[in-house]
């Protein structure tokens, strides 16, 4: 198993978690979720002597991605990564919501559409990509198996679930892509959620009011 941590950052106006993935030994770093203020993410980086590899985006939302654009201009090889069904709402500002709620509006163009299942190298371990429609259609998971943790963007949080009501959104896929997905892995993988703490599959399991 890796030697990895998570560097928690809550950012942009909706206080949404953007996580970074480091591992310890190579100062490798994924960035998952560059909600906002991107020079502060540029900053740590260089304070911290990481080397980011990949930019993962759970969803389209701009409220998770509002960052990208400025990670890109300075680091514009790494690649930034979303689940293929949820492409077209990154590109397009009704769908992700920045023309009704950002400060102006967000057309990014992946450079990496992953499919549910593939696994991913990164960081010295294997990332697999869990797909779990219902907050938006295309709606990503990550999960590092061996440190048993996933990052599950607005799909599952302590004691919820994300909104179901915006453009692409269902709850019963949703409902039903937690149960059988998520809830599948061991009780004990923590949960990184998009806003809010973290918790685990096997709190939940046992505490979620949906469920």
């Amino acid at each position: 198993m890796q030697n990895l941590i998570v560097v928690t950052n809550v950012l942009g106006a909706l206080g949404t978690n953007c996580y970074t993935v480091v591992n310890t030994n190579t100062r490798e770093a994924v960035i998952i979720d560059p909600a906002a203020n991107a020079d502060f993410l540029i900053g740590m980086i260089s304070n911290q002597n990481y080397k980011l590899v990949k930019i993962l985006l759970t969803h389209g939302h701009f409220d998770h991605v509002e960052g990208v654009k400025g990670l890109k201009e300075k680091y514009p090889d790494v690649p930034v990564v979303i689940g293929k069904n949820d492409e077209d709402i990154l590109r397009t500002p009704a769908a992700n919501l920045s023309l009704m709620f950002g400060d102006e509006p967000i057309s990014i163009k992946a450079d990496v559409l992953v499919s549910d299942n593939e696994e991913l190298s990164l960081l010295g371990t294997t990332v697999k990509c869990i797909e779990v429609p219902g907050h938006t259609k295309g709606g990503m998971c990550y999960y590092f198996e061996e440190n048993k943790m996933i990052f599950d963007g607005d799909t599952l949080f302590c004691g919820s679930i994300g909104r179901s009501d915006f453009p692409t959104g269902d709850g019963e896929a949703l409902l039903k892509g937690i149960s059988d997905r998520i809830f599948s892995l061991p009780d004990e993988t923590v949960v990184y959620p998009g806003h809010n703490m973290r918790t685990t599959v096997g709190r939940e399991k046992q505490e979620n009011m949906f469920f």
